[in-house]
């Protein structure tokens, strides 16, 4: 079993940075690749960026690349994602997934979520 917390949402101006933690409990939470994903009010939840479990790899979404990156640090047990040049279209509750599926993209393929953290975006 995995239990996930995200932190550090917020509201950050247009151009600003946030970076959120998603820390993970569980000794195996190392061997789970870590994705990331959000959902706007109105809008169906969607990838933003995913880690290897072994940190080695990562994937992102078009609309990302270039301003955000994921990193972990296993001896924390904790995956970072650091968003910056942030858009009003960032706006979005954050959540993180776990899964040993294989498969990055797809939020149906993830065991384990966290209860989300909310970032908005001011423009």
């Amino acid at each position: 079993q995995v239990q996930l917390v995200e932190s550090g949402g917020g509201l950050v101006q247009a151009g600003g940075s946030l970076r959120l933690s998603c820390a993970g409990s569980g000794r195996t939470f190392s061997r789970y690749a870590i994705g990331w994903f959000r959902q706007a009010p109105g809008r169906e939840r969607e990838f933003v960026i995913a880690i290897s479990w072994s940190g080695g790899s990562t994937y992102y979404a078009d609309s990302v690349k270039g301003r955000f990156t994921i990193s972990r640090e296993h001896a924390k047990n904790t995956v970072y994602l650091q968003m910056n040049s942030l858009k009003p279209e960032d706006t979005a509750v954050y959540y993180c997934a776990a899964t040993a599926s294989g498969s990055y993209y797809n939020a149906e393929l993830y065991h384990y979520w966290g209860q989300g953290t909310q970032v908005t975006v001011s423009s």
